[in-house]
């Protein structure tokens, strides 16, 4: 009997690196159509960084967690199966993603420059954006999860963001996200009396939502300036 129970154990971590490995794989495969199996295999691996900075986040707050999953042209994401019991520990679990994601872009960038790499600065660029993306504050995006800690309503912020960038690049994916966001945006722009439940899950100390607010704009800063650097040095005829 427990030997049975050990071989279903061990079947189940088996299941979670093939379904990681398995849609990484995929995404590999489908991303290689279009940028080649080089770049296709350096962006994946970007973003498997990005989301094990969750992973590893949320198992330190000790939350269960699913392995990452990853969709061709969405992107990846992980499975809370535990949900935070407070929003200093869902911003946490939601910065360390850029955190790691952009340390990830920076190996890149340093590699290319001093390999004078096209292919490594691309990738490099790749992350610093998704990376920067990602902070748009907006739920369900991980910019959304951190500014929360300083205000639910900083998301009326994100908002004219992403009706800007689908805009200028219009994209299922963004509408995707606004509709995953709209229920976010409409209880930030009420009015109603939030309950007990909510005033202790946001119940911080002003020190906190101070530090956090100052780690995401200074991510997001650095973020910005570092992806226009590269989209610079990226052009025909820059040294």
């Amino acid at each position: 009997m427990i030997k049975a129970l050990l071989l279903l154990l061990q079947a189940g971590k088996l299941g979670k690196v093939l379904l990681t490995s398995g849609t990484m794989l995929l995404s590999v495969l489908t991303y290689s159509l279009v940028y080649g199996w080089r770049y296709a295999v350096g962006l994946v691996g970007l973003i498997f960084c990005h989301e094990m900075g969750h992973y590893l986040a949320a198992k330190q707050r000790g939350l269960d967690v699913g392995a990452p999953t990853f969709i061709p042209f969405v992107g990846a994401w992980i499975q809370l199966k535990d949900m935070p019991h407070d929003v200093e520990t869902e911003a946490y679990i939601g910065i360390a993603g850029p955190v790691i994601g952009s340390a990830a872009a920076l190996v890149c960038y340093f590699a290319g420059l001093a390999q004078s790499s096209n292919l490594l600065l691309a990738l490099a660029f790749a992350g610093f954006f998704i990376n920067l993306f990602n902070l748009i504050p907006l739920s369900p995006l991980d910019g959304g999860r951190i500014t929360a800690i300083v205000s639910p309503r900083l998301w009326l912020i994100g908002a004219p963001i992403l009706v800007a960038l689908f805009l200028w690049r219009p994209s299922p994916l963004l509408v995707l996200i606004a509709l995953l966001a709209a229920p976010q945006l409409f209880r930030a722009l009420s009015k109603k009396e939030p309950d007990e439940a909510e005033k202790r899950y946001y119940d911080v100390p002003m020190r906190t939502r101070v530090e956090y607010g100052a780690w995401y704009l200074g991510l997001a800063a650095l973020l910005a300036v570092l992806a226009y650097e590269v989209h610079m040095k990226l052009q025909p005829g820059s040294s």
